[in-house]
């Protein structure tokens, strides 16, 4: 038996299996265009029309491909069928994991064996249309790195999913600056270069261009099809808003603060500590020129409370400091990423 996984990947520190496919034929090293990443979890009855659709569009669109499904754990018959599919189309690699650890660590597992130029990302519940891939690699070919899919006719319901969608993306919009309609949409298409500068952990995958635009990442979006479910039932509900609030967080921080945390935690303790110390200041006024008893008064124990807030925040803040100083120095990463060099004599004697 051989594997058609180049490497194992871990996830959580714990190792994925790659799929074995039983005698496949030996793939060929001509460069691949691009390299199809699609997470599953407990997807059986779709998964004969997916491999179909997927066929269908890979010879639609007349370039050198591969599949990469990820198997998110799944409890029902997914991977068997994936292998037995796996077993008579090289084209398709399949990653298992051990158990579920979810979306983002099923892309960031795919892109890791991904060797595509360029990387589309889907569901596989065949709400997305793979015939689409074509119309994303046509904006990608004018320069873009990112092409995002735009559901503008989603085939969902209003309350529980469209209104929450359309809340996120106006506020993921205004907060990281990168003017998307439709976050939620897997369907896309990334530049491989441009993923490699982007890490994904906890449930950051549906903020990729906003992260590869902190980079410098070009990013666009096309309207796509979109379809009903057809089989099983959706994995997520409305409390992954909640979620995407606190994720949402979290990307602001990374790219406005990440490399200088006393920015933001020492503004807030400066501040804190300003006002507390003008309410003490109004206390003591009060106190030596009018004999005002300020012992009971509630304003003297914000006043001490606000000092004490602004200390720990601008301490906070030193430590980030400390901590950003070692991730980068430890590691030699740099704090910039480059697009190209022209006329590099650096290695000339």
């Amino acid at each position: 038996m051989t594997t058609t996984a180049t490497q194992d990947a871990l996830i959580d520190g714990r190792p994925v299996e790659p799929v074995v496919a039983e005698t496949p034929p030996q793939r060929s090293d001509a460069p691949l265009k691009i390299s199809i990443v699609i997470p599953l979890y407990n997807e059986e009855d779709s998964i004969p029309q997916l491999h179909e659709a997927l066929d269908a569009a890979i010879a639609h669109y007349g370039q050198p491909a591969e599949v990469i499904i990820v198997d998110d754990g799944s409890r029902d018959r997914s991977f068997a069928l994936l292998q037995e599919i796996a077993s008579r189309d090289r084209r398709f690699t399949i990653i298992r994991f051990r158990r579920n650890f979810g979306q983002t660590a099923a892309f960031a597992a795919g892109f890791a064996q991904a060797r595509g130029e360029f990387v589309i990302t889907m569901d596989a519940d065949l709400q997305n249309d793979p015939l689409d891939i074509p119309l994303l690699m046509a904006k990608a070919d004018e320069g873009y790195d990112i092409v995002s899919g735009w559901r503008k006719n989603r085939q969902d319901r209003w309350l529980d999913r469209k209104l929450p969608s359309m809340i996120a993306n106006r506020l993921i919009s205004n907060v990281t600056d990168v003017r998307l309609h439709d976050y939620g949409c897997s369907l896309k298409a990334y530049r491989t270069e441009v993923l490699k500068q982007v890490r994904l952990y906890g449930e950051l995958h549906r903020f990729i261009p906003a992260l590869a635009s902190q980079v410098g990442a070009t990013v666009t979006e096309v309207p796509v099809n979109h379809r009903s479910r057809q089989f099983g039932r959706s994995k997520y509900g409305i409390s992954r808003t909640i979620r995407v609030m606190l994720d949402l967080i979290t990307v602001w921080f990374l790219g406005a603060y990440a490399t200088r945390p006393i920015h933001v935690f020492g503004t807030l303790g400066l501040a804190s500590m300003g006002v507390g110390v003008l309410f003490g200041l109004y206390l003591t006024f009060l106190k030596l020129f009018f004999g005002v008893s300020i012992g009971n008064r509630p304003l003297l124990q914000l006043a001490i409370l606000l000092v004490v807030i602004g200390v720990q925040l601008v301490t906070m803040g030193l430590l980030g400091e400390m901590i950003t100083r070692t991730y980068y120095e430890s590691q030699d990463k740099p704090i910039y990423v480059v697009r190209e060099i022209v006329n590099d004599f650096g290695e000339e004697g």
